[in-house]
């Protein structure tokens, strides 16, 4: 089972996780759970994130990660919820999970997961910072966590 959402809407984790629980022949489920950073830490943390998104297209990239993490592993299911619209500080904005009958391909999927879909699935990202909004490049980092999963 794959379950891919794009949404407004605040990521209810509890129902999210009974559902990855309820996959079929599920004795393991890794998940991750990603918040908006404050950066406080630097110069006039984030005040507000905007993602922005393209409706069908983001969705249909999603689902190509969720699919890959299925056909490498033997997963009972696959979840990505994402959020999109305004955020602040501390809001859920994305959960990820993978069943498994066991735990090491539960893990090692949802690793995979969360590490494509920040490469892979097309998001916008806009911070404000003391009232300027600027839009977020994507991050090195995020690629080279991609690539260690390629071939």
């Amino acid at each position: 089972m794959i379950r891919i959402v794009v949404t407004p809407e605040a990521i209810d984790i509890a129902a999210e996780m009974a559902l990855a629980e309820a996959a079929a022949g599920t004795g393991a489920v890794a998940t991750f759970t990603g918040l908006v950073r404050a950066d406080a830490d630097e110069a006039g943390g984030v005040g507000t994130l905007e993602l922005e998104h393209y409706p069908g297209a983001t969705e249909a990239a999603l689902f190509r990660v969720a699919a890959g993490a299925v056909e490498r592993w033997a997963l009972g299911g696959a979840t990505i919820v994402h959020r999109v619209g305004p955020m602040t500080p501390g809001t859920r904005i994305v959960f990820v999970a993978a069943s498994s009958a066991h735990r090491a391909a539960a893990l090692e999927a949802c690793a995979y997961l969360i590490d494509r879909l920040k490469t892979d699935a097309p998001f916008w990202k806009r911070e404000t910072r003391d009232g300027e909004a600027r839009w977020v490049e994507a991050r090195e980092t995020d690629a080279d966590a991609a690539k260690r999963w390629e071939g």
